[in-house]
């Protein structure tokens, strides 16, 4: 590993490898961890609570006619007229059969049924769709553009490219079934290898991609021990794939494309992760384009950038320009920038619990703090009546600092309950959550002390709910 490489910053998008089981497309603004802007000073005190508001660190780009450039937007007019020609034309999967001689004999019974059947091949490839948008541009389908400018980005405009790309993606669907694959049945045994959960800022829906899942032997075996174990895998990783897809909005100002989260913390080696996804990289490369917005590597182990070199040949520029990497102590705050607090897994350091009966992502609104180096700030959660459960959740980023939970009664001459002693907090610390029932009118003070040199972020919620016992 060279002396640069071990210099970048600890979170950045990077030319890196593509271990992913899903492959993220490229987008032309730099991501915000590559160039960051020094804040110029302001009069507004940071250590005042406020509402997180929505924040958009990327922007697909715009599927609406009006917005393409003059030559982007020729180039769809010409791949629609192709499209169109080859759909009517009946050679969209193969070449167009010559026209029998005028004074040939009257067909047979045969010949006959054979050209009926012919007919209705016909009608279904004139019926021809993909990801559930009708491709015969005559019919006007609302999505068809979206889709049509996803091949073309991926083939950077070359109309000849696009198409050849689109005619191959048809061919195989068509070949492997995969329009039925939803349906199918593959146990439950690689659901802990990849699932769907919750949407980002700008409402992608958002794909985890968990390589802890194959680190034992006998789990890697049994996921790619054989060429039909792993042309399942694939199968299956297609199915997760289709089911995101029918999440999306495939039309013009729709959100059209997933986030992935590859997390690599207790990953196999860099030769097993190398057989494991080259086959599903060029699968997802050739036949799903343009379907990722951004393609975040979180836990990355120290061998992985010595991997680029192997790898990356594999991959186009577009989709090495979407690649974000971070590094474990990086991994809260790399996905905060992207997805809501409330919609990132607990384990992740986000707020969101399965089966979660305190909270729901559009209960409240979260609020955020930012506490300067060496300063300490309380958060107060009211509780002015009797027989109230309060609930919380907080987390700092980075932690590292001191925190306690008290309970302070409006009664001077009551006593302050300890809710929770005062601790250090290390940085790998996860969120905290907590609840306290009140006897008297008062409020929790929830105090966080920043020991260190730098400034921490805090995000928190609460709420109250009249207690029924």
């Amino acid at each position: 590993m060279t002396a640069e490489v071990m210099a970048q910053e600890e979170t950045q998008a990077a030319e890196v490898v593509a271990v992913a089981v899903a492959v993220a497309e490229p987008q032309k603004e730099k991501d915000a961890e590559e160039n960051v802007e020094p804040r110029e000073p302001s009069s507004v005190d940071e250590t005042k609570p406020k509402t997180v508001e929505k924040s958009s660190s990327y922007k697909e780009e715009s599927n609406y006619l009006s917005d393409l450039k003059e030559f982007e937007r020729k180039a769809l007019s010409e791949l629609k007229s192709k499209l169109e020609e080859a759909i009517l034309g009946n050679t969209l999967f193969d070449p167009k059969k010559e026209a029998l001689p005028e004074n040939e004999e009257k067909k047979n019974e045969g010949e006959e049924k054979e050209e009926e059947e012919e007919k209705k091949v016909e009608v279904e490839e004139n019926d021809v769709s993909i990801w559930g948008v009708t491709l015969l541009p005559s019919k006007g389908a609302e999505g068809v553009d979206v889709v049509l400018l996803k091949f073309l980005r991926a083939r950077e405009f070359k109309v000849n490219d696009a198409f050849e790309m689109l005619k191959k993606t048809l061919k195989w669907r068509k070949e492997s079934k995969i329009d039925s694959v939803v349906d199918e049945d593959f146990g439950s045994d690689l659901a802990s290898a990849a699932y769907m959960n919750g949407v980002d800022h700008e409402g992608h829906p958002v794909c985890y991609n968990i390589f802890g899942a194959f680190e034992s032997e006998e789990s890697y075996q049994k996921t790619f021990g054989t060429e039909e174990k792993r042309s399942e895998f694939l199968r299956w990783r297609c199915q997760l794939m289709e089911k995101g897809i029918q999440r999306l909005n495939l039309k013009p100002g729709g959100v059209s494309s997933l986030l992935q989260i590859n997390d690599l913390k207790n990953s196999p080696g860099p030769s097993k992760l190398r057989v494991a996804t080259k086959q599903t990289l060029a699968m997802f490369q050739d036949n799903y384009p343009e379907m990722v917005a951004k393609n975040i590597f979180i836990n990355v182990p120290f061998w992985y950038y010595a991997l680029n070199a192997l790898l990356s040949p594999f991959l186009t520029q577009r989709t090495k320009s979407k690649f974000v990497v971070a590094r474990p102590n990086k991994v809260t705050e790399t996905l905060t920038k992207y997805i809501p607090i409330e919609e990132i897994p607990v384990h992740y350091g986000g707020f969101k619990r399965e089966n979660d009966s305190e909270f729901s992502s559009q209960d409240v609104a979260v609020s955020e703090l930012i506490l300067k180096a060496g300063s300490t700030a309380t958060i107060e959660i009211p509780a002015l009546e009797v027989g109230y459960s309060l609930c919380w959740d907080l987390t700092v980023l980075g932690w590292e600092l001191s925190y306690k939970e008290e309970f302070v009664p409006t009664d001077e001459g009551s006593y302050t309950v300890i809710v929770q002693k005062g601790k250090k907090m290390g940085s790998q610390e996860g969120p905290v959550r907590n609840t306290f029932r009140n006897n008297e009118p008062g409020k929790v003070v929830l105090t966080i002390e920043n020991t260190s040199n730098k400034k921490k972020k805090v995000l928190y919620r609460y709420k109250s709910i009249k207690s029924s016992f």
